[in-house]
């Protein structure tokens, strides 16, 4: 029956006076159109997953494509040697990373909608972690002739406390929108702080958004539809929202059509009551005070057990592998390791189990890692007792697991030396020529530009040899990420 009929035959119904049949033919009228809009909205759910699919299976099979090739030209030794070698590494890095946060992406909207989705609460360093941010999009960029800026106050802090993932989540998410839709012109990421409010605005001179459409991109799989030709699954907006929201901030959206967009972000971040101990980042030579320490990984994936071992043992540790649970177990009873890393998926005894067996055999003084690519609550839920001290997810930053390494066994590291040998005043001509760069230098390691830090140390080390030394004990203080030592050497040039 048509929609006319029914309503000519309810309305005949009740000019009849038949109550009971006008009523029971009211409920099945609103019956069927309750299911009719439940078939639309099925409907419209079922296209926008297709339309999804189809998406996501060029970002996947791209990055794809580019590690295959270039794993093949490596096994076959084919190109032009060392530079060939790490250009492909770079690559292959690439790729991965696009694959991890497409795949983190699909995890992040299934724990959101789930309610799972845990938060952590680290320090990290403000002017420095915006930075390498902003860096991270400089090459992308500048490929479009766009002029990236980060715009930060003198007042901000040093350091704050956030989940440092979920904040990088959300700026990498809008940054990466602003330059994929805009053609020319420049993008922005401003950032304020007050009384612990944080507001960062990411602005962009691009396509803009169409009112109609401010909404929509907001839900998962959807884009403007302005930008549609562009590439992307639709999932960076909709993470990004729910991440903020989760957070305990809000974001907003200005646009103007063929003008350009401002995302603003507004988070609470806190400040720590003491600034954390510093690890000295990406110097392989700087090994942890006191004794050798002993690690044992055990993983039955063989790259990934090597790959562990080439990045811990530069930085002093004894690192002992096993390739499954009855292995270790027995290692461990040899060796007696001071903390071991474990992989939780592993045929026959699973990572838990051997976590459970180890608790039993070492006690509470052997440290417990477990490294997986599942969800941190993935671990036995039947037992009050979780056998590990930490969870970390793959794929994790060196750095991070450096971290969790030292923070278990409650390791030292050394402040990096001064060297006393050229401790000495630089010739005056020098210092004159010199007094520009390191004023530069003073003034950037109060706002935390790390890479224009680094432009004006090797700028100062052009002057001549003199200043050269002084440039050369300046990286190390920057690689330490010791701004404090120095600020100070730039202040006294050369003679502390």
């Amino acid at each position: 029956m048509t929609a006319p009929a029914a309503d000519d035959l309810l309305a005949w119904l009740r000019a009849s006076g038949e109550e009971m049949h006008t009523h029971t033919l009211a409920a099945l009228l609103e019956e069927h159109a309750a299911l009719a809009r439940a078939k639309e909205a099925a409907e419209a759910a079922n296209e926008a997953k297709t339309r999804f699919l189809a998406s996501v299976s060029h970002e996947i099979r791209s990055p794809l494509n580019a590690i295959y090739g270039y794993a093949q030209l490596l096994e076959r030794g084919t190109g032009d040697g060392a530079q060939n070698g790490v250009e492909a590494g770079k690559v292959i890095r690439r790729s991965a990373e696009h694959l991890s946060n497409l795949v983190e992406g699909l995890l992040d909207i299934a724990q959101v909608e789930s309610g799972s989705l845990k938060l952590a609460r680290d320090t990290i360093r403000f002017p420095a972690f915006l930075e390498q941010i902003v860096a991270m999009f400089e090459p992308q960029a500048a490929m479009k002739g766009l002029a990236l800026r980060l715009d930060l106050p003198p007042t901000l802090p040093e350091f704050v406390r956030t989940d440092p993932k979920r904040l990088r989540q959300v700026l990498i998410n809008l940054l990466s929108n602003a330059i994929k839709f805009t053609d020319c012109g420049e993008v922005v990421l401003r950032a304020h702080y007050r009384n612990e409010l944080a507001t960062f605005e990411i602005i962009d001179s691009g396509i803009g958004i169409a009112p109609a459409d401010v909404e929509r991109i907001m839900l998962p799989f959807e884009r403007g539809t302005a930008s549609a030709e562009r590439a992307g699954v639709g999932l960076g907006l909709a993470i990004t929202q729910a991440l903020v929201t989760i957070m305990g901030g809000d974001m907003r959206v200005e646009s103007t059509p063929d003008e350009g967009s401002r995302f603003i972000v507004r988070l609470m971040l806190s400040r720590p009551l003491s600034p954390p101990a510093d690890l000295p980042a990406h110097a392989s030579t700087h090994f942890y005070l006191g004794r050798e320490r002993t690690l044992l990984l055990i993983d039955d994936d063989p790259a990934h057990r090597e790959a562990l071992r080439g990045l811990l043992e530069p930085r002093g540790f004894r690192v002992l592998t096993a390739q499954g649970g009855e292995e270790g177990l027995a290692l461990a009873a040899q060796t007696q390791p001071d903390l071991v890393l474990l992989d939780v998926s592993m045929p026959g005894m699973g990572g838990w189990e051997v976590a459970s067996q180890l608790r039993q055999r070492h006690g509470p003084t052997l440290r417990i890692v477990m490294l997986s690519g599942e969800a941190a609550d993935s671990g036995p839920q039947q037992s009050a007792v979780v056998p590990a001290d930490i969870f970390v997810t793959k794929p994790f930053d060196f750095d991070h697991l450096l971290d969790v390494v030292s923070a278990q066994l409650g390791l030292e590291w050394p402040q990096v030396a001064s060297h006393s040998a050229d401790d000495k005043a630089l010739p005056a001509l020098v210092a004159a020529e010199a007094q520009p760069h390191l004023a530069e230098i003073e003034r950037l390691v109060r706002i935390g530009h790390v890479r224009a830090i680094e432009a004006r140390i090797d700028a100062l080390a052009a002057i001549g040899p003199d200043a050269a030394a002084l440039a050369e004990r300046m990286r190390v203080h920057l690689d330490a990420f010791d701004l404090k030592a120095l600020a100070a050497l730039a202040a006294t040039g050369g003679t502390r």
